[in-house]
């Protein structure tokens, strides 16, 4: 049995990575197959991944741009009900930030539409193989597309808007390490996107993870009280009954015992003005305290990293 302290990390270092790689870096969190990752590996991963239709990994990518239209284009657009993107409009078109999944499912069901398509056709040029077998041009109407400017606008320039709509457009992702009952809470965020460690598949007698689980260290507890010796021995029971049930059992049934303090990863992504909304919410001193534990270090960091309050 392992026990260590919670942390986060600020994935920063992937915004500047190919969508194949961030999208890779991401999804392998779910099955701790951060080992299998090569230098080329990344978009096998991604294409496997699109095709069976694991779709939540799609989300750990967006993409904003700038669009210049008509009037009618930009009604058009937005008739279509796109969903999950952020849209604010201007006199002379619109910006758009989404994420693969969200431009994709937007072109499944719209892809005669004039604006979707021209998206989808920059897409499929920086990720062909999310749309392996989805996108065919010649099912598109020949149109006038004169009237219409897109750019893809890189993080320089996302970083460089005015402050509120960069607290819009400006995506960040936080791998965290902590208990269950931290990601339980996590998961309410409606508008955020999540990766999360997967204790359906993976196989904690296996060397990868030093055969043995990990659990995270209660804060409730101080090390020499009776409180932590109690709980310490309780999670050697778990580990002992999970790894018995694992010589007869699959990992999604010896599941059932492991406990809350079980440690898991996850991946929260989102815009700035989400994660105010979550340090609002996850830093009073009404919040979990185990929440709290790790969230008000990370706004902090946050604060420092973004100047976002």
């Amino acid at each position: 049995m392992k026990i260590i302290e919670p942390f986060f990390e600020i994935k920063d270092e992937l915004d500047s990575a190919s969508v194949a790689v961030r999208l890779e870096a991401c999804g392998r969190v779910c099955y701790k197959s951060e080992d299998k990752i090569t230098d080329d590996s990344a978009i096998p991963f991604v294409t496997k991944i699109a095709s069976h239709g694991h779709n939540s990994v799609l989300e750990m990518a967006v993409l904003t741009f700038r669009v210049t239209c008509q009037p009618y284009q930009r009604q058009s657009f937005l008739d279509c009900q796109p969903k999950y993107l952020v849209i604010d409009k201007f006199s002379d078109g619109m910006l758009i930030t989404g994420s693969i999944r969200a431009l994709k499912e937007l072109y499944l069901l719209h892809f005669a539409n004039q604006l979707v398509n021209e998206l989808v056709l920059i897409l499929v040029g920086i990720a062909p193989y999310v749309f392996e077998k989805i996108f065919e041009p010649r099912k598109v109407p020949v149109r006038d597309t004169s009237s219409i400017g897109i750019v893809k606008m890189n993080l320089a320039q996302v970083d460089l808007l005015a402050p509120e709509l960069r607290l819009r457009h400006r995506f960040v992702g936080v791998r965290f390490v902590v208990n269950r009952a931290v990601t339980h809470e996590l998961v309410r965020h409606r508008p955020c996107s999540f990766l999360q460690e997967s204790q359906r598949y993976c196989r904690y007698s296996e060397d990868k993870f030093d055969n043995q689980v990990t659990f995270i260290k209660p804060m409730f507890f101080k090390e020499e009280s009776k409180e932590y010796q109690l709980w310490k021995e309780a999670m050697e029971k778990a580990e002992a009954t999970y790894l018995k049930l694992l010589e007869t059992a699959t990992p999604q049934a010896a599941r059932t015992v492991l406990p809350n303090s079980c440690k898991t990863e996850i991946i929260v992504f989102c815009n700035l003005i989400e994660w105010q909304h979550i340090f609002t919410l996850r830093t009073s001193p009404a919040a979990e305290p185990s929440m709290r534990e790790i969230m008000i270090p990370l706004q902090k960091e946050m604060q420092r990293r973004y100047m976002i309050g």
